[in-house]
C-alpha cells in the first residue's frame, strides 16, 4: 500500500498570487507530469486561485497544456460558486464539484499533497 500511496500527486492550488501560479504551481505539476515523477498528478483549484484563473489569459494556456499532458484538473464547486466562477471553471473543461470529501479521502489515504 505504501508504494502504491507513492504514485499519485495532488496539488491543491489556493493562491490567488499570479507569480506563485506562474513560477511554482503551473511549472511543478507540468513537469511532474511530463518527466513521470509521478504516475498521476491532479491540480485541485481551490479558493482564490478559482478567480485568478478565469482572469489570467496566460494561466488559462498553461492549464490546457497541462491537460493535453494528462494532468487531471478540478475545483471546488463551494469556492467557484461564492466566486461566481463555477461556469467559467467548466468551460475550461475543470471538473468542478464539492470537493470536502474528496479532500478528506486523499488525506486520510496517506497519498502526497502539496498545498500552495
Amino acid at each position: 500500500m505504501a508504494e502504491e500511496n507513492n504514485r499519485e500527486l495532488l496539488v491543491m492550488w489556493t493562491s490567488g498570487e499570479a507569480e506563485t501560479a506562474r513560477n511554482m504551481v503551473f511549472m511543478y505539476t507540468l513537469n511532474a507530469r511530463l518527466q513521470g515523477w509521478w504516475d498521476e498528478v491532479t491540480l485541485l483549484v481551490w479558493g482564490a486561485a478559482s478567480r485568478l484563473l478565469t482572469e489570467d489569459e496566460y494561466l488559462k494556456s498553461e492549464l490546457a497544456n497541462m491537460q493535453q499532458a494528462g494532468v487531471k484538473t478540478i475545483a471546488c464547486r463551494s469556492c467557484a460558486e461564492k466566486m461566481d466562477v463555477a461556469e467559467h471553471l467548466k468551460a475550461l473543461d475543470i471538473k468542478v464539484f464539492y470537493t470536502g470529501q474528496f479532500l478528506t479521502d486523499w488525506l486520510k489515504s496517506g497519498k502526497k499533497m502539496i498545498t500552495v
